[in-house]
């Protein structure tokens, strides 16, 4: 095998972090070339030709570590389509009483960012980021500007057969990166800052699983908005002035029924999820009836437009404690369009069928939150 293809197939590989059919049998072809013996004295019963060494000129390692660290700067503060990563944290605090409590709150949001670059310049190729989500319940209290229009606290939906439960939660900090430390490091600065000013409600730790799947084996987050489509779907805009550049946030945190969930044929999982589970092709629908995931998850408005949401889906476990679930993270520019999505999903659309995922995940957490600007937030501390 060439030394360059060997390097590119390395490289490439770990750069990219997708492993389709094709690279797998590219690396297993690379693993038996370096297995061959191409020195030291002739194996009598090797009748293979003798080849010179492989010497592979290219240095791999430097120029991985090359590609990882060449930004030049920091991800700016609250940026919400930040790089997908192979580690986050959730973190849902809830605020104390009592105006110090308000006040710790305040100024440590208002520093948030100088806190970001402290831990990010460690390692500017580990995409680190944090996006600052404000409940409804505290806006008003801690940001003391007019509240955004749609803002109001995750409905309990309620549906024939499962439920979105609504939890309480004041603030969320939606921690990433490619590095589990750098988000430890910054959840314990920020911890250290916040001090008795807040009680957890939930922290969950996230990871990257394979070729960007949840643990039910399906590839998450296809519907995505990409390229020019992105900041239209997730930002707020000219429809609400004083809220504009920031994004609503919903979170649930879904545990899923496993030994259920692999009880069922690879074709009734495709059906429900509406992809297929090996190469992520999307399957037709029924026109009527039981609809699959992926139809339920589709926002139309009355024009007949799509809305589309931004996802940061992460799963979360613990095989010794046989907890397997997924982090439900959505950003959007109208909070109605992943309300409407979670009424299709729990009531059914038509009312009574509901979304058959859920028969194989529940929901323990749901909860609504407004990321605001970074000017918004930066603004906190000058009162």
């Amino acid at each position: 095998m060439n030394t360059n293809k060997i390097g590119n197939i390395i490289y490439n590989g770990l750069r990219s972090r997708l492993y389709p059919i094709s690279r797998i049998r590219d690396l297993v072809t690379l693993v038996k070339e370096l297995r061959r013996p191409l020195s030291g004295q002739p194996n009598p019963q090797d009748r293979r030709t003798r080849r010179r060494p492989i010497v592979c000129h290219l240095p791999i390692a430097e120029m991985a570590t090359s590609a990882r660290m060449s930004r030049r700067v920091p991800i700016e503060a609250q940026r919400v389509d930040a790089p997908l990563t192979q580690s986050a944290t959730f973190l849902v605090l809830s605020v104390t009483d009592g105006a110090d409590a308000t006040g710790t709150v305040r100024s440590t949001l208002a520093s948030i960012d100088d806190l970001a670059k402290n831990v990010s310049i460690r390692d500017l190729g580990a995409s680190f980021a944090c996006t600052v989500g404000i409940g409804s319940d505290i806006w008003d209290r801690v940001i003391a500007l007019p509240r955004p229009a749609e803002l109001h606290p995750f409905p309990t939906v309620k549906g024939a057969v499962h439920t979105a439960v609504s939890t309480p939660g004041d603030l969320l900090f939606h921690i990433r990166s490619e590095r589990r430390d750098l988000c430890f490091e910054f959840e314990r600065q920020l911890m250290d800052l916040l001090g008795d000013a807040v009680t957890v409600v939930d922290e969950t730790v996230g990871f990257r699983y394979f070729d960007v799947r949840d643990l039910l084996g399906f590839v998450d987050g296809t519907a995505n908005p990409v390229g020019p489509a992105v900041h239209p779907s997730i930002l707020v805009a000219e429809e609400d002035a004083s809220a504009a550049g920031g994004s609503y946030i919903v979170v649930q945190k879904y545990v899923h029924d496993l030994k259920a969930w692999h009880a069922l044929q690879a074709e009734q999982q495709e059906a429900i999820i509406g992809r297929t589970k090996l190469d992520n092709v999307e399957l037709d629908d029924a026109a009527t009836g039981q609809r699959s995931h992926k139809t339920l998850a589709t926002i139309e408005d009355e024009n007949g437009d799509e809305h589309d949401i931004l996802r940061d889906n992460m799963p979360f476990g613990s095989p010794g404690s046989c907890e397997f679930g997924t982090y439900f993270i959505g950003y959007s520019r109208h909070l109605w369009v992943i309300e409407r999505m979670l009424q299709r999903m729990f009531v059914g659309d038509p009312p009574g069928l509901h979304d058959r995922l859920l028969d194989f995940s529940r929901p323990l957490t749901g909860t609504t939150f407004f990321a605001p600007s970074a000017s918004l937030l930066a603004s906190l501390d000058s009162d």
